[in-house]
């Protein structure tokens, strides 16, 4: 069994059963975009993105019970795979600096993780991110929509993961900001299609969630 075949049976049996949207679909798609975006941006095939696209939910700290679990997850299967240290720890810093965490995520200083990043964050917008952002919402409890609730315009990592905002306000405070947040030409170019969908999917949801408004029927 060769080493990508390994990892994707490792990650298959940990996040087959996911219902947050970070299942293995989610993990495999954001491998197929960034080894595409890689190549459109002239870096060719890199084992160290694949394999970072696909461990690149395992050690996220909303989908385990504490930091710590996570990392030890992700300790435990690059230890069962034959790679030097040089790579382990490429692939390592890679996959730190993929989380938004409210804005407050790293910033990533390699081609590398600049291309993991935006093949993640690019699921995170369109159609797929739509559909993501309301299967998260509900995994953690949250609502649709609260009008009552204000966009958080600045919070800590602490803060981002409370419960304190709806699926529609996750739009304002993360998703409709990635396409200005993406390092790749090549992502840009994908984004611009995704975020006017997202624009448009949420001024029909408006107009369907105040029935009573007079402009619905103009």
């Amino acid at each position: 069994m060769n080493i990508i075949t390994k990892v994707e049976k490792l990650v298959k049996l940990e996040m087959e059963k996911d219902t947050s949207g970070h299942d293995w679909y989610h993990v495999d798609r954001v491998r197929k975009m960034a080894l595409l975006l890689s190549e459109k941006e002239g870096n060719g095939y890199s084992r160290s993105i694949e394999l970072a696209a696909l461990l690149h939910d395992i050690s996220d700290e909303k989908l385990n019970n504490s930091k710590e679990e996570g990392q030890q997850k992700l300790a435990n299967i690059l230890a069962c795979i034959s790679i030097d240290n040089h790579e382990k720890e490429q692939i390592i810093t890679i996959i730190s600096s993929v989380g938004f965490k409210g804005g407050n995520g790293i910033f990533p200083e390699s081609l590398e993780a600049k291309i993991v990043q935006d093949a993640d964050r690019l699921d995170a917008i369109g159609a797929l991110g739509i559909a993501r952002t309301f299967a998260y919402g509900g995994s953690v409890g949250s609502p649709i929509y609260d009008p009552s609730l204000s966009i958080r315009q600045k919070m800590t990592e602490e803060e981002y993961r409370k419960n304190n905002s709806s699926s529609i306000h996750h739009f304002y405070e993360k998703l409709l900001k990635i396409k200005n947040l993406l390092h790749t030409d090549s992502a840009r170019k994908i984004a611009e299609a995704r975020h006017l969908f997202m624009e448009s999917f949420l001024q029909e949801f408006y107009k369907e969630w105040n029935v009573q408004d007079e402009k619905y029927f103009n």
